[in-house]
């Protein structure tokens, strides 16, 4: 049991900026092994982000509270699935080869293609979020699981590269190495199982199995940027992965407020 409270707070440690206890030591085997947790940061991080906006609703117009959710969400995490996300529009925007790819995204620098689509991006979160919580005869605070089920679906979609896939930095001192040795079946499963558990909760709650349709959007999503990830650097990189995780954050937010879901 010690050893997965260490492993969890390995997880906090490296993913978010939620101060940890101070006899938590660091390991890269600590750290190897904690990438199960990883959908669990996103039911706490996608919490607190809900959690905010659940009060703040209340108090402000929807929008500003919907902006100050996220605003939540971005510092806990210090931005670090949005950087990945920068780095890898510079990166296969500006390069042409796997080394100058890799070269870019290395780079903290940020350039034009990052600026771009960071803003796009974000602006279509916000979009998505806002047409979720004012969808017709719902109330304001719908969009408070969403929250959750996005952040925890979107990091098991990110996850499922370090199983599927080969890390495509050959440098041994890469800040994500040691996240990206290859898990086994079972962590996988584990992990996976921990990404699906609020959106399972969630299609209970209301009763509605149609709910879990999300998940064909996410694979298609996991199918595409897998094959574009190979086919130009020949794997994943840790940005790789952040990219991912906010790509996939959207995906759950457009179908939540897409004509295609019903709400029934």
């Amino acid at each position: 049991m010690r050893r997965q409270v260490e492993l969890f707070f390995t997880a906090l440690m490296f993913y978010t900026r939620v101060p940890c206890p101070k006899w938590m030591g660091h390991s890269d085997d600590k750290l190897n092994k904690s990438t199960i947790y990883f959908p669990v940061i996103g039911w706490l991080v996608g919490g607190a982000a809900a959690g905010v906006y659940g009060v703040l609703h209340y108090v402000f117009p929807l929008e500003v509270a919907l902006l100050l959710s996220m605003i939540v969400g971005i510092q806990l995490t210090g931005a670090f699935h949005e950087d990945g996300f920068a780095d890898v529009c510079d990166g296969f925007g500006g390069g042409w080869t796997k080394l100058r790819i890799l070269e870019i995204m290395k780079d903290s620098r940020l350039g034009t293609y990052g600026v771009t689509g960071l803003g796009l991006m974000l602006t279509l979160k916000f979009l998505a979020l806002k047409a979720v919580a004012s969808a017709p005869g719902l109330p304001l605070w719908h969009v408070v699981p969403v929250l959750v089920v996005a952040h925890s679906l979107s990091r098991a979609t990110a996850l499922s590269f370090i199983y599927t896939h080969e890390y495509a930095r050959e440098n041994e001192d890469s800040k994500a190495k040691p996240v990206a040795k290859k898990m086994s079946a079972r962590e996988f499963g584990i992990g996976l199982l921990l990404g699906l558990l609020p959106l399972l909760a969630y299609a209970a709650w209301l009763r509605n199995g149609w709910l879990l349709l999300v998940l064909l959007p996410l694979a298609l999503v996991k199918w595409y940027l897998a094959r574009y990830f190979q086919k130009w650097i020949g794997g994943y990189t840790g940005d790789c992965l952040g990219a991912t995780q906010q790509v996939a954050e959207v995906v759950v937010y457009l179908f939540f407020c897409s004509r295609l879901w019903t709400y029934t």
